[in-house]
């Protein structure tokens, strides 16, 4: 193998290997930039992937601001997918950091790798089977039982129980 570089390249640093995760859709729209002010907003509520954190309370929490910025022809599925790794430190962004790059062209995907990360199927489990053995303490009033019962569903939105039988679940166990 003949390797015809000068001792300069060869000590060159290498300038491949630094492509973005997430790849944002060609915006053509005339004079479009995120002011820092914007990016400020987002690394005030950043997500770290604290097993304490909620992730769905998360991407609710970025999908309400950002629906309220408009940009003329500009999707806002390019907007979140810009914005996005601003609201991500610590864990967080290590994990977008360590993702292969390029694999990352739309928002949902964005979302469900997020969610698949700091929301594991056995976090789901657990959750689901609280939500289906719930009972009332002996010292909570039914309301006290009913917002618990309530932070367990909004815990878990995926929970994949239908509105009558999460109600029926709690009439059941509450009666108990």
């Amino acid at each position: 193998m003949d390797d015809n570089r000068t001792m300069a390249q060869l000590l060159e640093a290498p300038t491949k290997g630094y492509e973005d995760v997430i790849v944002v859709p060609e915006i053509t729209a005339d004079n479009f930039e995120l002011k820092h002010g914007l990016l400020t907003l987002f690394q005030n509520k950043q997500f770290f992937g604290h097993d304490k954190e909620d992730p769905h309370a998360h991407i609710y929490y970025f999908n309400k601001i950002t629906s309220t910025m408009k940009f003329p022809n500009v999707p806002s599925t390019s907007v979140k997918l810009m914005l996005f790794p601003f609201s991500l430190e610590g864990a967080a962004r290590i994990w977008l950091e360590k993702e292969p790059p390029r694999p990352i062209q739309r928002w949902d995907n964005l979302v469900s790798k997020f969610i698949n990360k700091f929301f594991p199927p056995s976090k789901t489990t657990n959750l689901r089977n609280k939500i289906t053995r719930f009972q009332q303490r002996f010292d909570e009033t039914f309301y006290e039982a009913w917002d618990r019962f309530n932070d367990l569903l909004r815990a878990c939105p995926h929970h994949g129980f239908s509105e009558l039988r999460s109600n029926s679940i709690h009439s059941k166990n509450a009666l108990n």
